[in-house]
């Protein structure tokens, strides 16, 4: 094996597990996950059938990544966050035919003890902060807080709030790496080095 499994996990036979991940006490991973390289799964973490982790992924403690969650690269789950897959559950109600897709963009962070409701789509190096409640769709480099969640700024790659409105158009730079940022008619991008 080129990861690392501690004796108390739980790995099912068929699951995909990428060269340099770790995977922690207490974890259980179903047979049908496929995890990229140099995944850290922290303690007591549940991975389903259905899900994919891509490469450099972070799931903190007592995350639970349900059927339907697809995490792109270098995603962080900060500890006791929540993904759902039914909109709408009942306990007498059998719905697992009707689980919606999640899908959480390159580099983003979804902050501690906050609720991802199913079908949502979060931007690519996005913020969450803890204890927000995301019910729709956020925009790539967004920030959003409270509940349910609202976007209050932007985020720099690096990780920082950038000094931008949260509507309309300017420029900026962030201020560890340099980079620049453009934000045109509420959509932020990055603007490549030349």
């Amino acid at each position: 094996m080129d990861f690392t499994v501690h004796p108390s996990a739980i790995v099912d036979e068929g699951a995909r597990i990428g060269k340099g991940s770790r995977v922690w006490h207490f974890v259980h991973v179903c047979g049908g996950a496929k995890i990229g390289e140099n995944v850290s799964l922290g303690q007591n973490v549940f991975v389903g059938n259905k899900v994919s982790i891509g490469n450099g992924c972070k799931v903190q403690n007592n995350v639970s990544v349900y059927d339907n969650v697809h995490l792109e690269d270098n995603v962080f789950c900060g500890p006791s966050m929540v993904f759902t897959n039914v909109y709408n559950p009942r306990s007498h109600v059998e719905r697992k035919d009707e689980y919606l897709d999640t899908l959480v963009k390159e580099g983003a962070t979804l902050g501690a003890n906050c609720t991802i409701v199913c079908g949502a789509t979060i931007g690519k190096f996005a913020f969450v902060g803890a204890g927000a409640v995301v019910n729709k769709d956020v925009p790539d480099y967004a920030l959003v807080v409270g509940v349910p969640a609202k976007q209050i700024g932007w985020m720099s790659e690096f990780g920082e709030q950038l000094d931008l409105p949260v509507n309309g158009d300017g420029e900026t730079v962030c201020e560890h790496t340099g980079a620049k940022y453009t934000l045109k008619n509420g959509i932020l991008s990055k603007k490549d080095e030349t």
